[in-house]
């Protein structure tokens, strides 16, 4: 699945490139994202969702393929699986940085998505091309407050070049994003089926203590 989303951020192109490039600022604005650790040049953590009562936790690792600072282009691949065994995701991201002024800037971001399990049925049913138009927006705005509140590009000392293994990151755990208000409320007709049968499996394991969510 190929998604092209854009967004403008009120900042200098060189900021924005400084910022994408340090996984310490770009993933709490992040919609549901929290960064846990970096190994090297491997960063680790989980993103969390749900659909109404129900939650899931996405746990997995990205890396840096590409980072073009003459072109302003920066690639990512990445990949999480659902904590439950109910699906996985990998996405190769490229973001692209354009100035349109002096603290302006245009983010344009194309991802290569494969699902597969139960969330795999939302890309079939058209949701997460509007799903991710919609996080781009909320990831713009926690990006420019990030920017306003922290503008240098310092995200504290440096780690001990002795040290060895991953070195685990402090940040709040995130709010899951559910999945029904993101998409809005034309997309909601068009996944209402899969998620009143979602709502059911849920409301029946509930019922017959098959398990909590």
């Amino acid at each position: 699945m190929e998604l092209t989303n854009e967004v403008e951020v009120n900042s200098a192109v060189d900021d924005v490139w400084r910022a994408f490039n340090d996984p310490e600022r770009i993933a709490p604005c992040l919609p549901g994202a929290q960064l846990q650790e970096i190994d090297g040049d491997e960063f680790r953590g989980v993103v969390k969702v749900k659909i109404g009562p129900i939650s899931a936790q996405y746990k997995g690792a990205a890396i840096f393929v590409e980072q073009d600072e003459g072109q302003h282009r920066v690639v990512i691949k990445g990949e999480g699986r659902d904590t439950r065994g109910a699906g996985n995701a990998t996405a190769l991201i490229t973001a692209r940085l354009e100035s349109t002024g002096d603290t302006s800037t245009k983010v344009t971001v194309d991802t290569d998505l494969k699902l597969t399990g139960k969330v795999a049925s939302f890309g079939r049913s058209g949701v997460i091309e509007d799903v991710s138009a919609n996080l781009m927006t909320q990831f713009a705005e926690k990006f420019e407050t990030m920017m306003e509140e922290t503008p240098a590009a310092d995200s504290g000392p440096a780690p001990d070049a002795a040290t060895t293994g991953p070195r685990k990151i402090d940040q709040p755990e995130p709010e899951a994003v559910d999945l029904l208000d993101a998409a809005g409320a034309p997309v909601i007709k068009r996944v209402a089926p899969i998620v009143g049968i979602v709502l059911l499996i849920w409301l029946l394991r509930k019922i017959l203590g098959g398990g909590s969510d």
